[in-house]
């Protein structure tokens, strides 16, 4: 049976066009787009294009408001920085218990060798944050906030626009680390305050090792890498071109495709979740159960080891993930559960476009079998909870924590 990807938070598969409008770039288009001649004048065109594509998916107002980077990572930790080294009066942060490691560890780091005070505000048990201790934390110490838009575990969306217009009251620069809204979710960032955002190009159907940081026009950057004048001297070093045109193309095609990610993409998610919650008793779903983005599927099963079932279903040609990929290596708990104080670990199935109803299907036929072997023995209760039931975290006992006879 063919292959079934389920894990596309952690990374999806680029896009054919997106291949094919690069290829030239890597043959007969191969000049420097900052030599003065025809080889170098076509590239520098064609990155002038990618801007523009990129412009339109994230609602940007100018299209020199984009800077092209490696990917999420740089972009955050560019975004971060330069804040602090605008503001030095300014010796405090402002982030999230359930932020990507890109900025928890690199706070962690700021605190450690700079003695900055980081406030982690956290979030209840949908993974929502506390806006009573955001507020709190908006003193006139801190230098910027660095809310993610959309959480990559649980798919739980946070109000980065009032966020954004909140941290301006208090003079605060605000960022974003949009990796796993963009493409999924309409922007319009010039009717918002934020000042920065951050994506990757390998989370829309694009290369990996490319991405994007939008900084406001009149926003102060500093630049991290320092060399040459390229990308207006905010970024140094030869631009990665046939990256950049891949995500410009991923990014015009996220556009067209906007509307399928939220009707059908998110169709496939709820059969996903309705089928499993109603075929396997003790499960719920986590996240915000409105406020989530529309591919993203966080499935609990009590009594059962988590981290079992995506290494079962990947002997039968699906994958999915217990928890992100880029703290997989990892023996400890999600610090995402961990935060939103859920007993219970997870498994994320995230959809794309290229997603079909025969996916759930196959999901859907073999997941029973799986939960019953891990758990050891038939599960208590003799049926499923409704979709209803399970999506409030109630067990048919009326436990929120599940059935424990």
């Amino acid at each position: 049976m063919r292959p079934v990807y389920l894990d596309n938070n952690a990374t999806t598969r680029v896009d054919p066009d997106v291949v094919k409008s690069m290829l030239p770039f890597l043959t007969d288009q191969f000049g420097n787009p900052s030599s003065a001649h025809a080889f170098g004048d076509s590239v520098c065109a064609a990155m002038k294009k990618a801007r523009r594509q990129l412009q339109a998916l994230i609602g940007a107002q100018f299209d020199d408001e984009i800077i092209f980077t490696s990917g999420g990572t740089e972009s955050d930790n560019a975004a971060i920085l330069s804040a602090l080294e605008a503001t030095p009066n300014r010796t405090e942060i402002v982030t999230s218990a359930v932020e990507h490691p890109a900025v928890l560890t690199l706070c962690a780091h700021l605190e450690q060798t700079r003695r900055l005070k980081v406030h982690r505000i956290p979030v209840d048990r949908s993974g929502r944050l506390d806006l009573d201790a955001y507020k709190a934390a908006l003193t006139p110490h801190v230098a910027i906030v660095s809310i993610m838009w959309a959480n990559n575990e649980t798919g739980t969306i946070f109000p980065v626009a009032r966020l954004a217009e909140l941290a301006k009251e208090s003079g605060a620069l605000f960022h974003t680390d949009a990796v796993q809204a963009v493409g999924k979710l309409p922007m319009d960032l010039k009717s918002t305050a934020i000042d920065m955002l951050s994506l990757s190009a390998h989370k829309l159907h694009g290369p990996k090792g490319i991405g994007a940081l939008w900084i406001k026009r009149g926003v102060h950057f500093s630049s991290m890498i320092k060399g040459g004048h390229q990308q207006r001297d905010r970024r140094a070093g030869t631009e990665n071109t046939p990256g950049i045109v891949g995500l410009g193309m991923a990014a015009e095609l996220a556009l067209k495709f906007m509307e399928d990610t939220a009707t059908r993409v998110k169709s496939l998610r709820d059969r996903l979740e309705d089928g499993i919650l109603q075929s396997i008793p003790n499960t719920y779903v986590t996240g915000d159960p409105v406020e989530r983005l529309p591919n993203t599927a966080n499935i609990s099963f009590e009594h059962t080891e988590s981290d079992g079932i995506p290494h079962l279903l990947s002997r039968l040609g699906i994958a999915c993930s217990s928890g992100s990929a880029c703290t997989s290596g990892s023996m400890e708990p999600s610090h995402v559960l961990s935060a939103m104080k859920s007993p219970h670990g997870a498994v994320r199935f995230s959809f794309a476009r290229d997603n079909s109803e025969a996916d759930v299907d196959r999901v859907l036929q073999v997941m029973p079998a799986i939960v019953e072997k891990l758990r050891g023995s038939p599960p208590c209760g003799s049926r499923g909870r409704s979709p209803e039931e399970a999506r409030s975290g109630l067990c048919l006992s009326g436990s929120r924590t599940g059935c424990h006879s």
